[in-house]
């Protein structure tokens, strides 16, 4: 049985808002990535005690760390994302939660990431070595975010190839794909990456478009879904609608279009036979 999820701060910065429309929408769980008009890795520790008695309180669970490891470039300094990966390997165990969300950067200024391919293999092999060595319990999911290394499906399957197993998985983002131009995503890009997939952005575009609800875009969402709960698939999948905005480092779409979002993307696993 699949859990939903929600970047609660697309709701609103204040975390107190996120919850109320979280429970009246009847989601139990967040991936952390952002409160009080700040990005989840700028938290104080006064910040993540107080969120996490207002979350205890509220009966809301954390799914992920929103984090934005490997959402910057590759010829910044290998610790400078090796700091950051710690920093979230340890809010994660403070929220007992089991993924934290990571990239596999962007280009240098006037080149292509496919250029730096080794360097993104071997930064990405040390952050699953130290995560492994160092937090067993945790899972990195990587999402398929435009113009990093693993943007398209055959990059990804890639990732997935060298790292999948116990601290690894893919992110698959339905939105992330169409916007990116690939088609036919059920054959080209799920199929490919079901052996893979831990984990669900639930986010939908019309091709090279712009974001919709779940269903309405390009994504081929409720005939990959159905597959997948053929399969027997489980675990979260996290609502990511950007129905307002959608930028670089993260999207917004207010409490009424998140409702919108949240009834959209439940009709789409009913349909689907995806039981949340």
């Amino acid at each position: 049985m699949a859990t939903f999820s929600a970047f609660a701060d697309e709701i609103s910065s204040d975390p107190v808002e996120q919850v109320a429309v979280l429970r009246e929408c009847g989601i139990r769980f967040l991936d952390l990535r952002g409160a009080w008009n700040r990005n989840v890795m700028d938290l104080t520790a006064l910040d993540l005690d107080r969120l996490g008695k207002l979350l205890a309180d509220a009966g809301v669970g954390v799914a992920a760390i929103g984090s934005p490891i490997g959402k910057s470039t590759i010829d910044q300094p290998p610790a400078f994302e090796l700091d950051r990966l710690k920093r979230a390997c340890d809010i994660a165990e403070r929220f007992h939660c089991r993924y934290i969300r990571i990239f596999s950067f962007y280009p240098p200024e006037g080149k292509t990431i496919a250029a730096f391919r080794g360097e993104v293999m071997e930064r990405m092999a040390a952050w699953v070595a130290w995560v492994a060595r160092e937090h067993p319990g945790l899972v990195l999911a990587h999402e398929n975010e435009s113009k990093i290394y693993g943007d398209l499906p055959e990059r990804c399957v890639e990732l997935c190839g060298r790292f999948a197993g116990p601290n690894f998985t893919a992110c698959y983002d339905f939105g992330n794909f169409a916007n990116d131009g690939v088609e036919r995503p059920f054959e080209t890009a799920w199929l490919p990456l079901k052996p893979y997939t831990g984990f669900f952005h639930m986010k939908d575009f019309k091709l090279r478009g712009h974001p919709v609800p779940m269903g309405e875009g390009d994504g081929e969402a409720e005939r990959i879904l159905r597959d997948a709960a053929a399969s027997g698939w489980d675990g979260f999948m996290t609502l990511e609608p950007h129905l307002a905005q959608a930028g670089q480092f993260k999207g917004f779409s207010g409490p009424d279009l998140f409702k919108r979002a949240a009834k959209a993307a439940r009709t789409v696993c009913e349909h689907a036979g995806m039981r949340v």
